[in-house]
């Protein structure tokens, strides 16, 4: 399938410069990219690929100033991360449309109520009173408990796993092998040194436009509802606990984790590997650094944080600044300390 730059151009708002009956059928990577491909350049790490590449098309920054002649045809628009973000998204949206129908074998439980233009794959198993809303594709392996909701145009991506009761809203997209409603986390101490399994009756909420990546878990709450609110992004291998609340667009990157009955925020951005604690609260924008510690409530907004225990980002950068100097500093405090016992030994 061919497009030309001028209809590349009216799907993302931008303006062509160079020839607008320039054809391109696929993507490429800037570095990487031969003719008949469209790329972009939003790094200026890669200008210089720019004045190399053969791609037929790039689309730029519309400020983009060009150092030398080039081949390939621009297209120029205020964003060109997310101008060719939504260039992927139209594509991949025109390729699992395509897919509909119910593959064999697979179990749909008799009183599932099923919305138009599905897709659900082989081996997938709906239960009783499930609920799916319209162009939902549900891929292969995936398994849905009893009374579970998918709002529309969600993907379910192979082998996603949500237990019962658990909402999802709509334009939502789970990854595979990612686990939504298990067991919160919940043991009460007894007297003989054993633990007694809280029972978890709550659910998992999962509000529009969410994104969750590979292998993620999401505890269903003990009482009420664990909630994922419009807009998060959560990456891949993240642990969500029962009874969290995660802010609207809220993004959290690989292996972090929030503990019970936290509440984040809306636009908090939190680093990869990042912990944090149980029952405290994380005030809007707050950045929290990969691998920090964050171990009590975050109260101002647009708080950045680093280190274990999470600190004030620009103070911890200070104090790493003053470690790495501590061996020049000993040594100049030991020359001080002789040199004021020599003044004194004169002095007497």
């Amino acid at each position: 399938m061919q497009f030309s730059a001028a209809q590349i151009a009216l799907l993302i708002n931008g303006k062509v410069d160079g020839n607008p009956e320039a054809a391109v059928g696929s993507f490429g990577k800037i570095e990487e990219a031969t003719k008949g491909q469209l790329s972009f350049l939003a790094n200026p790490k890669y200008e210089d690929f720019l004045y190399k590449t053969e791609a037929s098309i790039i689309i730029v920054n519309e400020a983009q100033e060009l150092k030398e002649p080039i081949n390939a045809t621009l297209i120029r628009v205020p964003d060109a991360y997310s101008a060719f973000a939504t260039l992927l998204s139209k594509y991949q949206e025109i390729m699992t449309q395509q897919l509909t129908g119910i593959q064999q074998p697979s179990y749909i439980s008799t009183t599932a109520k099923l919305g138009e233009n599905i897709f659900i794959g082989a081996f997938v198993y709906l239960g009783e009173n499930v609920v799916i809303g319209n162009n939902v594709k549900i891929f292969p392996g995936t398994f849905l408990g009893n009374n579970v909701k998918i709002g529309d145009n969600t993907i379910l991506h192979a082998g996603v796993k949500i237990y019962f009761d658990c909402v999802l809203g709509k334009n939502v997209t789970v990854h595979a092998g990612t686990v939504i409603g298990s067991d919160g986390f919940g043991f009460a101490p007894q007297a003989d040194g054993s633990f007694k399994k809280v029972p978890q009756i709550g659910n998992v909420v999962v509000e529009d436009n969410v994104e969750i990546g590979a292998n993620a878990t999401i505890d269903r709450a003990t009482i009420g509802s664990t909630l994922i609110k419009s807009g998060a992004k959560l990456d891949n291998l993240i642990q969500v606990a029962h009874n969290v609340e995660v802010g609207n667009n809220t993004v959290m990157a690989a292996q972090s984790g929030v503990s019970g009955s936290t509440k984040l925020g809306k636009n908090v951005m939190i680093g990869g590997q990042a912990g944090i604690v149980g029952h405290i609260s994380i005030a809007d924008g707050s950045k929290i650094n990969a691998q920090s510690g964050v171990s009590k409530s975050i109260k101002t907004p647009n708080t950045a944080v680093t280190g274990s225990p999470a600190f004030d980002y620009t103070s911890a950068l200070r104090s790493q600044a003053l470690s790495r100097n501590l061996p020049d500093l000993e040594k100049r405090l030991s020359e001080l300390e002789q040199l004021v016992k020599q003044l004194l030994t004169e002095r007497v």
